[in-house]
């Protein structure tokens, strides 16, 4: 097990936690504090809120992808279109869910840099939950406040 998911299997880490799950080789339960031991990430993010206009947000924390791929999707990394097949799916505290695909943060198609936030403006998301955050989304409708469940889905069913 690597670093990260292994110190989140031990650390008791502040409520809340989310939990990572479904098509992995390790699932766990994170929390801000277990995102902080990822290499962090700041963006600089502008994005259109219905009720209350543009957003200008400073958010720090790891990229989704390299916390999916510690742990472990089960995909064949070598084979590409394999990859292809998977989503993510990311559920709030406050039942606001949004869906990637795996092309989205892959750095072989999209590399979109798809933050799991652990600060907004330099303060500090322990107390609500990591945040979902496409810096590259005009509108903010894809960011997951209080993310509560992360799930990688490969196996669903197919549209024959």
């Amino acid at each position: 097990m690597s670093q990260p998911l292994a110190a989140a299997a031990t650390t008791a880490g502040p409520a809340p936690a989310f939990a990572l799950g479904g098509d992995v080789a390790r699932p766990a339960r994170l929390s801000v504090c277990d995102l902080s031991a990822w290499p962090q990430h700041t963006s600089d993010v502008s994005f259109e809120c219905a009720t209350s206009g543009v957003q200008h947000h400073r958010f720090t924390g790891p990229l989704l992808h390299d916390v999916l791929m510690d742990a472990g999707p089960r995909f064949a990394p070598a084979r590409r279109r394999d990859r292809l097949r998977f989503l993510i799916a990311v559920s709030g505290a406050d039942g606001h869910r949004a869906l990637l695909s795996w092309a989205e943060i892959d750095p072989d198609f999209g590399q979109a840099r798809v933050l799991l936030a652990v600060t907004i403006d330099g303060t500090p998301l322990d107390r609500s939950g990591p945040q979902l955050v496409l810096p590259q989304d005009r509108c903010g409708a894809r960011h997951v406040s209080g993310i509560n469940a992360l799930r990688v889905d490969g196996g669903y069913s197919t549209w024959e």
